[in-house]
């Protein structure tokens, strides 16, 4: 860091950059000042917890505005999404603060930047926290900025703790640069949506190399936010009140989902109906992002339908409000998505729609925790046994663990000094690591603490703000002059009405009762497949590849997905007639070139009869020749490759044949199944079809997992 002599920063100069900020008769808050106080002059190290819309980023803004008119050198903010990089970067430019950012959309910038930073034209860098250890960043970019930063800031510092609800293991690494930094260069971390267990977590972290942290707890009663909670019968009900009332709440906001898949069926179905509306996952693109958040920002749509990766940060102060169509797994996750609203508006709603599949979408989630002992020592000896660095998807192929779960526990090992990442991919360190199970079940008996919270918030028959504060510890509810918030549906004499017309009703039930959804082939095979003694690599060639396919539906559908969990989840019998029938209308509207000249099953261990009556009527009603089911030559364990790609693809490489007396012309091939999760099981069983004669394979499950 530079070494100035501290700024004799008085707080009328402080709110002098605090007015370029936020306008003409913007004040400090009490606990900005003591915070601004506590960095420019203390050089301390401090965390804010305030709540949404409070101006935790005017502290960071004007305590760099002050460091760097002392000739303190640049901001360095780590910041968790694009989207508030984008928010970020556009409120400091009207602070006449020069911004720039580090992330995955604009690598050829980076070099531009960083001698942007070098020339001293930067005042505020921002960086996502995996650019900490990317290794050409971690170690030719990183140690010079922590040698001259002028303020480092952690924005949505919750996510360093794996306490809180969004943990990100590669926050973890912050620990480490705050141990690298020079003596006296203060530290800012913030967030709204931390309890005190979280608070305590952070504060021990941010302490690391620097002395006690300096804690900045306020409440968090909104005055704005009107909560409200509606328990409709069905996803039908739902959606139809999403398209009667949206239109009666104030100005534009955001609808919130659980899945990718909803955001796009949601948003489909607004328009459908009349009203401007966007989807936005982290499926989509960035430049489609960048789009939607514009047209939010200027009210161009009504609503924004949106996964969780439109939360932290994102800032539209007249936004009116905020919807959940689900419930997300805790209350802190969801305070923090409907701070989103009323920040500069004196009204917003925020009502919350729970569903009865929010349960299972929870349990799918949370069984993407952290793995058991034994496949983290699996990782580790492979890494150990090996003389180079191995890539992510090479270690696929040697233990059963999906990409993101893999990629998860690397960066928490990476952490913890058993592995290193570096060019070309991840090497064991050789220190001794333990696995802390106690702490992993800790946080898992958290996780469904949270989920049973988030149901007795819906039920609760009291103060619904005061329910979400206390799940915050808000320290007002600790010191008792808490009070109820005389705004909610429980206490404010006021509710939203539930009726729904029969128009938007019936438009709903066509849309969630409609069948079919995409199943695209796999084109490649995974990389590693050597490892465990399957010479396949590269493109899978054209000749042996299954075609475009269909499901009937998702298991996470709003509409279907009930219907196929249990029938998927439930005793095997031959399929039901209203199946069936859904079935067949998929047929009917896939527009194949040409149509198929049989009906092949693929064995199945669980469901036989299902399966097997599926082809059999499929083939009775299309008057196609039953061609019979795939031989299962080879035993694979139930649950045999449940994870990454080249686990399942060896689960069932070489398990099928085509048994004597099935006749294949070059015809296109119906193959069907009860459902797809990876699709290699369909893809192998192609490739068995194809090379014994088969021409193009069509494949057709009841289910599609995710």
């Amino acid at each position: 860091m530079t070494t100035t002599n501290a700024p004799a920063a008085g707080r009328e100069q402080a709110e002098r950059h605090l007015r370029s900020l936020a306008g003409d008769s913007a004040v400090l808050r009490e606990d900005q000042w003591t915070a601004i106080e506590a960095l420019v002059v203390g050089r301390r190290r401090a965390l804010v917890v305030q709540r949404t819309g409070w101006g935790k980023s005017a502290v960071y803004f004007v305590a760099t505005a002050l460091l760097r008119a002392a000739g303190a050198g640049p901001t360095v903010i780590v910041s968790p999404l694009l989207a508030l990089m984008r928010n970020q970067i556009a409120a400091a430019q009207r602070a006449g603060i020069r911004a720039v950012t580090v992330n995955s959309s604009n690598v050829e910038d980076w070099q531009e930047i960083y001698a942007g930073v070098g020339r001293g034209e930067v005042d505020v860098l921002l960086v996502s926290p995996e650019r900490l250890n990317n290794p050409g960043f971690r170690d030719a970019v990183l140690p010079r900025l922590a040698a001259s930063a002028g303020l480092l800031v952690v924005d949505e510092a919750h996510c360093i703790s794996d306490w809180g609800h969004d943990f990100r293991p590669d926050y973890r690494r912050i620990r480490t640069l705050l141990a690298g930094l020079p003596a006296g260069t203060p530290v800012l971390a913030t967030t709204a949506t931390a309890n005190g267990r979280v608070v305590a977590d952070v504060a021990e972290q941010l302490a690391t190399g620097g002395g006690q942290t300096l804690v900045l707890r306020g409440a968090l009663d909104r005055d704005s936010l009107h909560l409200a909670v509606l328990d409709l019968p069905s996803a039908a009900h739902r959606w139809a009140w999403l398209a009667d009332h949206l239109g009666e709440l104030p100005g534009s906001g955001i609808v919130y989902c659980l899945t990718v898949a909803a955001t796009d069926e949601v948003a489909s179905f607004l328009r459908s109906r009349g009203i401007r509306a966007a989807a936005y996952s982290g499926r989509t693109d960035d430049a489609e992002r960048r789009q939607a958040e514009d047209d939010l920002l200027a009210n161009r749509i009504q609503a924004l339908v949106a996964t969780s990766a439109l939360g932290m940060g994102f800032d539209k102060p007249d936004l009116g409000f905020v919807i959940h169509l689900g419930a997300p797994p805790s209350p802190i996750a969801y305070y923090q998505q409907v701070g989103r609203a009323g920040r500069g508006v004196q009204r917003a709603e925020v009502v919350l729609l729970p569903g009865v599949e929010d349960a299972a979408i929870w349990r799918y989630f949370a069984s993407l925790g952290f793995p058991t002992e034994d496949q983290v020592r699996q990782v580790l000896s492979v890494l150990e046994a090996t003389d180079r660095p191995l890539s992510t998807a090479a270690l696929e192929a040697h233990v059963d663990l999906r990409r993101t779960r893999l990629e998860t526990m690397l960066k928490v090992l990476d952490v913890d000094g058993a592995v290193q990442r570096v060019s070309g991919g991840w090497t064991a360190t050789g220190q001794l690591w333990r696995y802390d199970a106690d702490r992993y079940a800790r946080v898992a008996a958290d996780r469904a603490a949270e989920q049973q919270a988030m149901r007795d918030y819906a039920a609760t028959p009291d103060c619904r703000m005061l329910f979400l504060r206390r799940q915050l510890d808000d320290p007002e509810l600790l010191d008792g002059t808490a009070a109820a918030c005389g705004r909610c549906d429980r206490c404010g004499g006021t509710s939203l009405p539930a009726a729904v017309s029969a128009q938007a009703l019936e438009a709903a039930q066509r849309a969630l009762g409609r069948p079919g959804v995409e199943l695209e082939p796999r084109r490649m095979w995974p990389t590693g497949l050597a490892a465990v003694g399957i010479e396949l690599s590269g493109r899978i060639p054209a000749g042996l590849q299954a075609d475009s396919g269909r499901a009937l539906g998702r298991l996470s559908d709003l509409g279907w997905g009930s219907r196929l969990r249990a029938l998927c989840g439930g005793p095997d019998a031959e399929v039901p007639d209203e199946v069936l029938a859904a079935v067949v209308e998929v047929l009917a509207g896939w527009g194949w070139s040409a149509r198929p000249g049989g009906v092949v099953a693929v064995p199945s261990r669980s469901r036989p009869h299902l399966v097997g009556s599926l082809a059999a009527r499929l083939a009775q009603v299309g008057r196609l020749p039953l061609l019979g089911t795939l031989e299962l030559v080879r035993d694979t364990p139930a649950g045999a490759g449940r994870s990454n790609s080249a686990q399942r693809l060896r689960a069932v490489h070489g398990a099928f044949a085509v048994p004597a007396g099935m006749t294949l012309d070059g015809g296109p091939v119906l193959l069907v199944d009860d459902r797809s999760d990876s699709g290699w099981t369909l893809t192998e069983a192609a490739r068995v079809l194809r090379e014994a004669g088969a021409g193009p394979v069509l494949p057709l499950v009841l289910a599609l997992d995710g």
